[in-house]
């Protein structure tokens, strides 16, 4: 299984990105796909996930600005991230796997892209 993450960037605060992570290797649609985060200095955190019928989750912090959506046929998962702010400001992962039990811990996953940098200047 591999995964490649894409998108990031520089914006500035109040702006938009839209980070992709496209599978190969793999039957996409059985999977369940999580978005996780690490900023400098900081320990990784979950952002969001897409389980293999659709159902999504939020951290806190980025309900109601980012959207999670997957396109199977594609292989491809995004996360539209709005009003963006220099919190946000981490590099960001996908990562894949098939039997998630908690999909917000990143020890469920075993398939990981190599991240992708986001930087939301002020």
């Amino acid at each position: 299984v591999q995964l490649q993450a894409s998108g990031g960037g520089l914006v500035q605060a109040g702006g938009s990105l839209r980070l992709s992570c496209e599978a190969s290797g793999v039957t996409f649609a059985y999977y369940t796909i999580g978005w996780f985060r690490q900023a400098p200095g900081k320990e990784r955190e979950w952002v969001s996930y897409i389980t293999s019928d659709e159902k999504t989750e939020y951290t806190d912090s980025v309900k109601g600005r980012f959207t999670i959506t997957r396109d199977n046929a594609r292989n491809m998962v995004y996360l539209q991230m709005s009003s963006l702010n220099p919190e946000d400001t981490a590099v960001y992962y996908c990562a894949a796997e098939i039997v998630v039990l908690r999909p917000s811990e990143s020890f469920e996953y075993k398939y990981w892209g190599q991240g992708t940098l986001v930087t939301v200047s002020s």
